[in-house]
């Protein structure tokens, strides 16, 4: 069976979508999918303004729609809203073929946070987007709710995993001597609200790590605070296992697939008691939701390291995979539901090895620290 993923989103970019897709689609390989990702590699791109990390395709309609013809999927998932997602998104309602879409992003609380562009218009164009899909897969309950209420159509879950290999409690001794670690991994950016941790009276020690248009700023203001850089791999994970405790101060993620990350390290995690968090943190077991992200923070100095490690062992990859495949659509009559195929698949390496593998981390990507 032959799965199709148009993504608008992929390396070198750093985010939870591009680490989504990849170890979905390496899933779904595993299982003995074909699986082709139309990405904006091939295509000349200009940067998206004030996110430049972001590479918006330019030209590429009458390209995607001929690779798209000659793949001939069986199954279509639309993973963005950019130019490659509109292309995929025509091309699927012209031929009048089934496809599915899903919602990574607050794409109207970030357009807010950098332009004058009420949060009402541009859900119009979301809900425009996605209402075409035969289903919307979104990453939290609590993000189906404000979609289906929000007016889009068909709203369903796709939860999100993580490497518990890689991020993994530390084997090192702690130093108390120097206080706390509170630590924020993540892009360095105006939506992610970074400030309002920075600004905090915290004992100890404030770490971040990553990088992104605001990191000169808060480097210079925020003098007493340890700021890294990006961290990838092995690395990314002993240094979010050295924390304490991990904060996340966003209050417009869908996700955040780094707090799942920091569980797996062993650390609890301090948030507002918003969407993302609210789903993905179990309040006074892995971490601590206050509207006081102060005195969440404190708290979750007390919380079991062992909890949170437990918390994210029950959520890897290939269950998320499962989700994904129990959602997808067929552009052709009469086939099963794709999802009925992973009992059937048996992987084995001849079968797996026919497809181009993911990107590896140690090879052409180094691995994000994950971002919504």
């Amino acid at each position: 069976m032959k799965i199709a993923i148009v993504t608008d989103a992929w390396y070198p970019q750093t985010n939870g979508v591009v680490t989504t897709l990849s170890r979905t689609t390496e899933s779904l390989r595993s299982l003995g999918f074909c699986v082709k990702l139309f990405t904006p590699e091939p295509f000349k791109t200009i940067p998206c303004p004030t996110y430049p990390e972001i590479r918006l395709s330019l030209f590429a309609g009458r390209r995607l729609r001929r690779a798209l013809d000659e793949f001939n999927a069986d199954s279509i998932h639309i993973a963005t809203e950019g130019p490659l997602g509109l292309i995929a998104r025509r091309y699927c309602i012209k031929r009048k073929l089934k496809f599915t879409t899903s919602y990574h992003t607050q794409f109207p609380a970030y357009v807010r946070k950098r332009l004058p562009i009420p949060e009402r218009i541009t859900y119009r164009f979301v809900r425009w987007f996605h209402n075409k899909a035969q289903y919307t897969l979104a990453p939290t309950p609590a993000i189906v709710d404000e979609l289906r209420s929000n007016g889009f159509r068909s709203p369903v879950l796709w939860g999100r995993g993580v490497d518990t290999r890689l991020f993994k409690p530390s084997g090192a001794a702690r130093d108390p001597r120097g206080g706390p670690v509170f630590m924020y991994v993540g892009r360095v950016a105006v939506e992610k609200n970074i400030e309002a941790f920075l600004e905090l009276d915290l004992p100890g020690q404030k770490v971040v790590v990553g990088d992104g248009p605001a990191l000169g700023t808060l480097r210079e203001k925020f003098t007493d605070c340890v700021f890294t850089g990006y961290k990838f791999g092995e690395d990314l994970a002993a240094t979010m296992a050295s924390a304490d405790v991990f904060v996340f101060p966003s209050r417009t993620d869908t996700f955040g697939l780094v707090m799942l990350e920091a569980m797996a390290c062993g650390v609890p995690v301090a948030a507002f008691p918003v969407s993302g968090p609210i789903d993905v943190v179990k309040n006074g077991v892995t971490g601590v939701l206050d509207n006081c992200l102060r005195r969440a923070c404190l708290e979750a100095l007390h919380i079991d390291r062992h909890a949170c490690r437990h918390h994210a062992l029950a959520n890897s990859w290939e269950r998320c995979t499962n989700e994904f495949l129990s959602h997808l659509s067929n552009t052709k009559d009469g086939l099963p539901s794709p999802s009925t195929f992973v009992a059937s698949v048996t992987p084995t390496p001849a079968s797996v090895a026919q497809h181009r593998p993911i990107p590896q981390p140690e090879t052409q990507h180094p691995q994000p620290p994950l971002m919504d």
